[in-house]
């Protein structure tokens, strides 16, 4: 074997009863989902609803078939690097797929005149009644189970901010230093990566939250639908709200749905985390991404939401539509955001279907659509990280700390045990304490919250994005760029011992500026097989398996006996043009052949590192002495 160019020859010789498998894993956050038994048609919650209700029950029927978005983007031949294609053709498969197989329910409930939503993110409708028809819904051919649809608390115990009196420019309250930016935009170095000219540019980030005041001064220049030249607002495919407009129930919000509002705070602070820019307002710069433009789409009515209403958004998110419209027919996916910022939780425990919300952010990630969520605040404890979306592997999960560094007391920890599954979350922490931001009616103000820690992980994706395009889209990479350039912190708590990563801080605290260092400084890698007669190994598969995440890289020997990642590189061979990016760390090599595994060794690669390794392979086949 030869590292970087020194000659060096390694003689592998593996016998047939001592050789083990390396199994791939899945290419998600952490560990896979856990499998779990059918639940009865009617959960018990939803029982339980029934008996005490006074009037109907919101609930949701869910279909017994369900789409594989994964298959659906293989069949359509969609790469890492073409989300445009992927949402596209999961948007086409999904809607067709639920007009088609829900169309029995559908016309048994019009025939009836009972109203319902349709979706198709997962296939299921949401539907309003009393027992006798959620009965009768369960015996209809195709339904799997019929679950609650609660109205629980988004917010998760964040300190919410109260309803604003109008207020002139002049007594406006300021930055205690107007001159400074908030804390957790320099802890994280999101300035020195605007030194390098990377503000957000040419990223499109989504808040999914309880509303947002569009036309903030921090907020209105990064807005999609604002036309600065023409001082014009197209709320259209930028704006959804999941809740409708009631006159009584929303005295905060215009009449109209179409247009954006924010009855409570909380999602006008965390988009601003992710690009406000309030100078205009004599304070600074308040967000991560402030070139970013952004879209929104209300998922909570006074700080409450629904699985429904959460679903309801991610379906805008996935496929634009107006408001009114029709998600199955009128969806545009070309006008999909890049990233989704999600600072609410639905608890299991009030009766949100864990299971529906995993298959929706799984669909979002294989559509290329970068989720980041709260982690919850519902620390100090162990486990704590234990409602949707935040406990699922397809997200990445955040919690928050201090301006010192220190973890907050409310962040909830790992690992996730309320699915089976010991999950390693949060995946990381981020600036959570006493976070500057926008806030309605033209104010700005103080929150805390690990909902205060994800924007910045929000922002931060889309400063990655700008700065390395290539990333746009592929979520494991990308992921894996912003885990391996935490600092990293050693904690002990939760049973784990004293390492990183762990359950209370995850990987590490975010850094913006490493991570896209790493990211627009990729190394090459070639490694070259070949036999003892110098003959070239075709079809082996090469294995790079880091040893700080455990993700792994996979690829198989071309005709020459090469596998590359990074850059192409002459004589790299034909693989090299269809290579995958590969960043600095440390690496675990392992040649396979078939059913033998050989390991090679660990390698150590640095940032924009051009390496070669050859190596000769020669298998000793040693007999069986049977007895």
């Amino acid at each position: 074997m030869k590292h970087k160019t020194a000659a060096r020859r390694w003689l592998l010789i593996a016998s047939m009863w001592a050789i083990s498998l390396w199994l791939p894993r899945p290419l998600l956050a952490q560990d896979g989902e856990p499998v779990t038994a059918a639940p009865a048609k009617l959960s018990q919650l939803l029982r339980s609803e029934f008996a005490t209700a006074a009037g109907p029950v919101s609930f949701l029927v869910i279909l017994e078939e369900q789409l594989d978005p994964a298959a659906v983007v293989q069949s359509a031949g969609a790469g890492e690097a073409d989300a445009l294609t992927r949402r596209a053709a999961i948007y086409a498969a999904l809607t067709a797929h639920a007009q088609r197989t829900q169309a029995p329910l559908r016309a048994w409930l019009d025939a009836r005149g009972i109203d319902y939503r349709a979706h198709y993110l997962v296939n299921m409708l949401e539907v309003r009644g009393d027992l006798a028809l959620a009965q009768a819904l369960a015996q209809q051919p195709g339904v799997d189970r019929l679950v609650r649809n609660p109205q629980v608390s988004g917010l998760q115990g964040v300190t919410t901010a109260p309803r604003f009196a109008w207020r002139t420019l002049a007594t406006l309250p300021r930055h205690p230093n107007a001159a400074s930016l908030p804390w957790g935009l320099t802890y994280t170095n999101a300035d020195d990566v605007w030194a390098l000219g990377i503000r957000g540019q040419n990223i499109v980030v989504a808040g999914q939250d309880t509303g947002v005041n569009w036309d903030h001064p921090a907020l209105l220049s990064a807005y999609r639908g604002w036309d600065t030249a023409m001082l014009t607002a197209t709320h259209t495919y930028n704006w959804f709200d999941a809740w409708g407009r009631s006159p009584t129930l929303d005295p905060a919000c215009p009449n109209d749905a179409q247009i954006p509002c924010d009855d409570n705070g909380h999602g006008t602070h965390t988009l601003g985390t992710v690009v406000g820019d309030a100078t205009s307002m004599g304070d600074a710069v308040i967000g991560m991404a402030p070139d970013a433009t952004w879209m929104a789409c209300r998922n909570m009515r006074a700080g409450v939401g629904t699985p429904a209403s959460y679903t309801t958004c991610f379906e805008f998110f996935l496929a634009p539509y107006p408001q009114g419209g029709d998600p199955m027919t009128d969806g545009r996916p070309e006008l999909a955001p890049h990233v989704i910022n999600n600072s609410w939780g639905c608890p299991p425990s009030e009766g949100c279907d864990a299971d529906s919300l995993r298959q929706v952010v799984e669909t979002m990630r294989a559509a290329g659509v970068f989720v980041v969520a709260s982690a919850g605040n519902g620390g100090p404890g162990c486990s704590t990280v234990n409602t949707p979306i935040g406990m699922h592997d397809a997200v990445t999960s955040v919690g928050a700390h201090a301006s010192d560094g220190a973890i907050a007391r409310f962040s909830s920890r790992g690992p996730v045990t309320v699915d089976g599954s010991g999950r390693l979350k949060p995946d990381l922490s981020a600036p959570g304490v006493g976070v500057w931001s926008a806030l309605p009616n033209q104010r700005m103000g103080t929150l805390s919250g690990t909902s205060m820690a994800a924007p910045h992980v929000a922002g931060a994706v889309a400063l990655l994005w700008s700065a390395a395009p290539e990333l746009i889209g592929d979520i494991a990479l990308t992921e894996q760029v912003l885990l391996k350039s935490t600092r990293p912190v050693e904690n002990d708590s939760c049973g784990v011992g004293a390492h990183s990563p762990n359950p209370t801080y995850g990987y590490g605290r975010l850094d913006v500026l490493k991570a896209v260092q790493m990211a627009t400084m990729p190394v090459s890698l070639t490694v070259s097989l070949s036999n003892a007669a110098g003959q070239p190994l075709v079809g082996m598969e090469v294995r790079l398996r880091d040893t700080r995440t455990g993700f792994q890289y996979l690829q198989i020997t071309d005709v020459a006996g090469q596998v590359h990642w990074g850059l192409p590189t002459e004589g790299a061979g034909p693989q090299a043009g269809n290579a995958s990016l590969l960043f600095s760390g440390s690496y675990d090599l392992t040649f396979l052949d078939g059913a033998f595994a050989l390991e090679a060794g660990t390698i150590t690669l640095d940032m924009n590192a051009t390496q070669a390794i050859t190596s000769v392979v020669e298998v000793l086949w040693l007999p069986i002495i049977m007895n």
